[in-house]
């Protein structure tokens, strides 16, 4: 396709490649290191879950006994399987058992690592199955009820009580939501554990857990079934337990997390080195699975200005999209993020808002591109809001973006009431309708003011990657390159949580998600 934007392929090129060599780079690291959450992850999808007489998740409880005997680094899939090989028991019972007080499996007798690994492959048989049926499922209601067309409208629920957040989610899609994000409560992402069962009180929105998961999705297929088309859910595989979240998205079939790279360490202060290693199991797990991720970028643009900054963006799209790559997740899973954040006083404001959501899509042209509202400059003054929500459609009908989380004209005034939604709706659903074919038929002046934003913005980009690639990323984010935040590499929330593997560690999921078309 030619560039609209008159946008140098070699400039592109050159970032892309600046962004394989920071997301290579990190990889080594990732791949020499281990954390408990990842080891928690593990455990789930060996099939261990529920809690102990003190409300402790059962993988918290194995994990934190490894650790203290000091046996993290050989992982807990060897300590599981050899418990299997010396026990004859299932991973939940040997996680109760060690729940109980009944058991130590580090000083069992032990087996080799083969022997270890074989003893687990009946609980991966039976995790794929149910990985598998919800993969299938998924592409069943698609193939019968069929779904609303790109951009999907992208609402939130955010009750604090699940059974309340089915209410409002419901209601959404009967209004034309596509998809539906369970926004999650307040501090959960520095939580170092999942929260277990049903959950009717959060701040400012849910508790992430298996069963609000499962109880979400349920509603969310009965109103498809009742409207005629499937309705996507969404929530968090971020923060201190990012791939844990993963893997319960997998199981309770979510087709939407959040889930970057960077952002945990900007904006939780969750340390670098633990991110890093997390993202990487969380991503494999979305890339298998069928998940669109979404990334942050848009944030850095709520702590950064959008005009100075907008060049961090799509830097960051680049790695985000190069860390994506060495997971194993198609370009049309990528829901790479950025946001309609200029402050409206700007002078030909729009103009640069479209630059930049055009690039995006010639840069990342099979990408699911996920375009965020204005938040950082609304007022207050509904009417106003509501406007500048509506140039955020236009530029998003006009530019193909793929989701679209819909601005609410009460945006800094309260969490969304139904009517909120239905408003913000149906401006959507106005502009997309009525500018339905505008990207096709507009071409832009060469030379003019948005070909050069454009071009400004990617060469900053690109010259923003070769430093990068230069200083590492994390030298990067300790300078508060992105979203002006700078962040220690040995400080910020779990940094105790992460580990050098030790010679006998496998973990056998990797490679079971990574192998697939």
């Amino acid at each position: 396709m030619k560039s609209k934007l008159n946008l140098d392929p070699k400039i592109v090129d050159s970032a892309r490649a600046h962004a394989a060599n920071i997301a290579h780079d990190m990889q080594d690291f990732i791949e020499r290191h281990t954390t408990v959450s990842t080891e928690r992850t593990i455990l789930r999808l060996l099939g261990v879950d529920g809690v102990d007489d003190v409300d402790n998740p059962l993988p918290n409880v194995v994990v934190d006994q490894l650790k203290e005997a000091g046996a993290l680094p050989t992982g807990v899939a060897y300590w599981i399987g050899n418990a299997i090989v010396q026990t004859g028991k299932t991973p939940q019972e040997i996680a109760e058992d060690m729940a109980a007080g009944k058991l130590d499996i580090t000083k069992l007798d032990t087996c080799s690592q083969e022997e270890a690994a074989e003893a687990l492959k009946p609980a991966i048989k039976e995790t794929f199955a149910k990985i598998d049926a919800q993969k299938a499922k998924r592409q069943e209601y698609l193939d019968r009820i069929g779904e609303g067309p790109e951009p999907y409208l992208y609402v939130i629920v955010a009750t604090g009580n699940i059974y309340e957040d089915v209410v409002q989610a419901q209601a959404a899609a009967r209004q034309g939501a596509d998809i539906i994000a369970v926004i999650r409560t307040t501090a959960q992402s520095l939580l170092d554990y999942v929260p277990y069962g049903p959950t009717t009180e959060g701040f400012g929105g849910t508790y992430a857990t298996q069963e609000n998961f499962r109880i979400m999705r349920k509603a969310l297929d009965e109103v498809g079934e009742e409207v005629g088309r499937y309705i996507r859910l969404c929530n968090y595989s971020s923060g201190m337990c990012m791939p844990e979240i993963a893997a319960m998205g997998a199981l309770e079939r979510l087709d939407v997390m959040l889930n970057d790279a960077i952002y945990g360490i900007l904006f939780r202060d969750i340390n670098m080195q633990r991110t890093l290693v997390d993202q990487f199991m969380s991503r494999v797990i979305i890339g298998y699975c069928g998940i669109i991720f979404n990334s942050g970028e848009d944030n850095y643009l709520t702590t950064d200005d959008a005009y100075e900054s907008a060049h961090t963006v799509t830097a960051s799209q680049f790695i985000n999209e190069q860390f994506a790559v060495l997971a194993n997740i198609p370009e049309e899973q990528m829901g790479l993020g950025h946001a309609f954040e200029m402050d409206p006083a700007t002078e030909d404001g729009f103009l640069f808002e479209l630059a930049q959501a055009i690039m995006a899509r010639e840069i990342f042209p099979k990408a699911r591109l996920k375009y965020m509202p204005p938040t950082k400059f609304m007022t207050g003054n509904i009417f106003r809001g509501h406007v500048q929500d509506a140039l955020f459609n236009l530029i998003a009908i006009w530019s193909g973006q793929s989701l679209q989380l819909l601005g609410m004209l009460t945006e800094a005034i309260h969490t969304p009431h139904m009517h909120d939604r239905y408003l913000s709706i149906e401006n959507a659903q106005y502009i997309f309708n009525n500018a339905k074919h505008i990207g096709e038929e507009v071409e832009f002046k060469k030379d003019g003011i948005i070909q050069k934003r454009a071009q400004d913005v990617l060469q900053k980009a690109d010259a923003l990657l070769a430093e990068v690639e230069k200083d590492g990323l994390f030298s990067t984010i300790e300078q508060g390159k992105f979203g002006g935040v700078k962040r220690p590499f040995d400080g910020g929330h779990g940094l105790e949580g992460v580990c050098v593997k030790g010679e006998n560690y496998f973990n056998p999921f990797i490679p079971l998600f990574m192998d697939h078309e």
